[in-house]
């Protein structure tokens, strides 16, 4: 079996106004699944929502994302009505319990950072310690596929990426990278590539962040219920051994 991580962030890379609240905390979602499950179940049944939803069609696809989707914006507008707003949360959210992946997610309060590496690169090297971790569980390989950013930022992770690849991470050694992830190459992809994980990711990365933050006693407000309902779903998706729940991070 193959498998893939999906990685988006919520929160920016910058340290200039991490003393600002609304930017003090950078998260890093990784969402893990088998290829062969994206392209049986995930990819078409995610299409098909947005086919009866939204008007989706092959030439111009409907591209998944969360703060369009929550402010009901273009090509969404039709969850202005709360019937189909209601029936629609209500069939992602079971699609999301049944969907097979797994969930890791660092957050990182960004106010006190001393690291000389950017908190983008520092949460991705938990994340690919994490998912080497598990697949070296389950005796399995995988790659990993981030959302570009910009062609700078992007260049910059490709190198960080490889860093890891070649020689380890913190905790892992470069062995067991090597043995574990198929690639020394991070995919990178943009967001009208309509690829169904890094949309799923998407979907998850804020209210797995805000989960974080609220367990903490950071967060600002309270989430919504919608938000509150994909956490729920969250709870059985994390990375977790037989004691210990190990797919959420704050550093």
């Amino acid at each position: 079996m193959k498998f893939r991580m999906y990685m988006d962030e919520t929160g920016d890379d910058g340290l200039r106004r991490a003393d600002d609240p609304r930017h003090r905390f950078l998260s890093l979602t990784g969402v893990i699944i088998d290829v062969e499950h994206v392209s049986a179940a995930v990819y078409p049944e995610m299409e098909s929502l947005k086919t009866r939803y939204f008007g989706s069609h092959p030439d111009e696809p409907v591209i998944f994302h969360r703060k369009e989707l929550v402010n009901r914006r273009y090509p969404f507008q039709s969850l202005r009505d709360e019937r189909v707003e209601r029936e629609f949360n209500r069939e992602l959210l079971e699609r999301m319990r049944e969907w097979e992946y797994a969930v890791v997610t660092v957050c990182l309060d960004k106010k006190d950072y001393a690291e000389t590496r950017a908190p983008y690169h520092r949460c991705m090297a938990i994340l690919v310690d994490a998912f080497a971790r598990w697949l070296r569980i389950r005796r399995a390989e995988g790659d990993v596929i981030a959302e570009g950013r910009s062609g700078r930022d992007d260049a910059r992770t490709q190198e960080e990426f490889r860093r890891l690849w070649l020689r380890g991470t913190d905790a892992t050694s470069p062995e067991r990278i090597q043995a574990t992830l198929t690639s020394r190459n991070l995919k990178i992809k943009s967001k009208p590539s309509n690829i169904a994980g890094l949309q799923l990711a998407d979907m998850l990365a804020h209210p797995s962040r805000n989960e974080i933050l609220q367990e903490n006693g950071l967060l600002e407000s309270p989430m919504g219920a919608f938000a509150q309902a994909i956490v729920e779903v969250l709870k059985t998706k994390y990375v977790r051994d037989s004691t210990t729940v190990w797919g959420k991070n704050f550093i």
